[in-house]
């Protein structure tokens, strides 16, 4: 790859664009120094907006102008397709009111400039145009002379050479931020997916809507999962300051945006409560909005959105192909998640089975043979006592050998023979998390769980059972834990609520260690309206942790 062109430098570009200069007034003269020194620090701006500024105070001295205004187009507007539309406008007059009372009207008299029919105003209002190469990307315009005068050709002049040097000062500055908007964007791939295959499957439409929102610079990210037997798309996690209700919802798939999502293209709205897109009854809370789908290969697993405040810019050419590409990314990841928390499942009902067996081939064998003996011996035996203790002997081993069969039939029960209901759920959960960590944890349920906790707060609860227990299992290096589910709790305001507590002897949560796990409990319980925190645990003094994690319930849970 050819190595990219060094950035001319300013002296240069102005010893150029002022080689035609020679021979005009002593005046265009005496102010070139000063033109030398402005184009000096032009560069030196932040962003491009502070850049901008300088621009404007710098033409408006220069010439002696009252105000002076640059309008600029998007990065990825079209001059000639986009009149008056402007990504940025700077105006900048000698006194308060100056700037007050013109704003407005140089705006106008700005983005008329950039109609190709548009002429040029005349002698009391100045403009040229910016360019990077041969790309017109904005308009400088000064306006008033302080001597009340026409501005001159020298004015001109010294105005086209401030505007070449300002075209390449923005140009530059456009391709620092673009290339520190990619980096985040990469950056934000890269943490995700190693979130998600670092144990986070179970979250993982939530991290993903969370760092959507944080790379788009929106107030809300969105993940769409297909609908099961229905064709639309429901919302499967929401990332917002505020409690959005969108949890839950679902955009049917009589939308025209749904099959266009589906086929794998992305949707780009400008006002989601009146394009016909998305259809009737959107909120319209939200601005400009981009959908992109999670496509992996030829399958698309869900959708992605994201969304700004009413009246923000739009989502440009470029911030559309980022998302794009970090959702074809996040689809991967998790795609492979998923896969990864199968084959864990897997490893947990092979184990399981093999645990059957061996209690069957093994335990129940050997208790049913030492039962035989010990009927043999009760026979031979003259003394009643002996008799008696050794009756209470086999009726024990009977009673374990039904235990140990009873156990045998649990572990050999697949996911779809697990009792229906909310405690079949949790039970199912408690009972795969035996096997990694080595023990059965104990599990409590209290009050009508099934018929007052609703199927979204039920589903919630139970990927909050997952991920304390997957907690424990990763970082608590527990010997004991105790799980309760109490759907006779109160909130602190009085409601109704089901309260979930995962309590350990462990080591407790280190202080200034990772706490996505516990983030993402407290983000799940939070869009339901509850709560979720940590307190001590069953050890000594409280050694461990005790996570509680709290909803509201449904309708009051009548």
């Amino acid at each position: 790859m050819a190595a990219a062109a060094p950035s001319p430098d300013p002296l240069d570009v102005a010893a150029e664009a002022t080689r035609g200069l020679r021979g005009l007034s002593t005046e265009l003269t005496a102010r070139l120094p000063r033109l030398l020194e402005a184009m000096r620090s032009l560069g030196d701006g932040p962003d491009a907006h502070t850049v901008l500024d300088r621009i404007v105070r710098t033409a408006a001295e220069l010439v002696g102008a009252r105000r002076a205004v640059i309008g600029v187009y998007h990065a990825d507007g079209d001059a000639a397709g986009r009149q008056g539309d402007l990504a940025d406008v700077v105006t900048y007059g000698d006194t308060e009111t100056d700037t007050k009372t013109s704003t407005e009207s140089d705006r106008e008299r700005c983005a008329a400039l950039l109609a190709p029919s548009a002429a040029q105003p005349p002698g009391s209002y100045l403009s040229v145009p910016l360019r990077v190469g041969e790309e017109v990307f904005g308009t400088l315009c000064v306006a008033g002379k302080r001597d009340g005068g026409p501005f001159t050709e020298s004015d001109r002049h010294l105005v086209e050479v401030l505007a070449t040097e300002a075209g390449i000062a923005i140009g530059h500055t456009r391709v620092q931020g673009a290339t520190r908007q990619r980096e985040r964007w990469i950056e934000g791939s890269v943490a995700v997916t190693q979130t998600l295959l670092s144990g986070g499957a179970g979250e993982g439409p939530a991290v993903v809507a969370e760092k959507v929102r944080e790379l788009a610079d929106a107030v809300v990210g969105i993940v769409l999962l297909p609908e099961e037997g229905e064709g639309g798309l429901k919302v499967a996690a929401v990332a917002a300051d505020e409690r959005s209700g969108l949890l839950g919802a679902v955009l049917p798939a009589r939308s025209p945006a749904v099959p266009r999502l589906l086929a794998g293209q992305p949707v780009v709205i400008e006002d989601p409560a009146t394009d016909p897109l998305l259809g009737s009854g959107v909120p319209g809370r939200y601005g400009p909005s981009l959908m992109v789908p999670l496509s992996s290969g030829d399958r698309v697993v869900g959708v992605l959105a994201t969304a700004r405040e009413p009246g923000a810019r739009p989502f440009t050419a470029t911030e559309r192909t980022l998302a794009a590409q970090f959702a074809a990314q996040a689809a991967v990841a998790l795609v492979l998640a998923e896969a990864q928390r199968d084959r864990e499942r897997l490893a947990v009902l092979e184990e399981r089975d093999r645990i059957a067996r061996d209690l069957h081939d093994l335990v129940v064998q050997r208790l049913f043979a030492t039962g035989m003996l010990l009927e043999s011996a009760e026979r031979r035996s003259d003394a009643p006592e002996v008799r008696e203790r050794i009756e209470r002997a086999v009726e024990e081993l009977g009673a374990t050998i039904q235990e140990v069969r009873t156990a045998i039939h649990a572990l050999q029960q697949t996911p779809p023979e697990t009792p229906p209901g909310l405690r079949g759920r949790v039970l199912r959960e408690v009972r795969a998390a035996a096997v990694p960590l080595g023990f059965q944890p104990s599990l409590t349920f209290v009050g009508p769980v099934d018929s007052r906790v609703g199927t979204a707060t039920g589903a919630h609860l139970v990927a909050a059972l997952r991920e304390a227990l997957s907690n424990a299992f990763r970082h608590a290096r527990a010997e004991r834990i105790e799980v309760v589910v109490d759907a006779t709790g109160r909130l602190a305001d009085g409601r109704p609520s089901v309260r979930l507590t995962v309590a350990d002897d462990g080591v407790g949560v280190p202080v200034g260690g990772r706490r996505s796990g516990l983030t993402n409990l407290v983000r799940r319980a939070e869009a339901l309206g509850g709560s979720s925190g940590v307190g001590p645990g069953l050890g000594e003094d409280g050694r461990g942790t005790a996570v509680v994690w709290e909803a509201p319930l449904p309708n009051g849970g009548a």
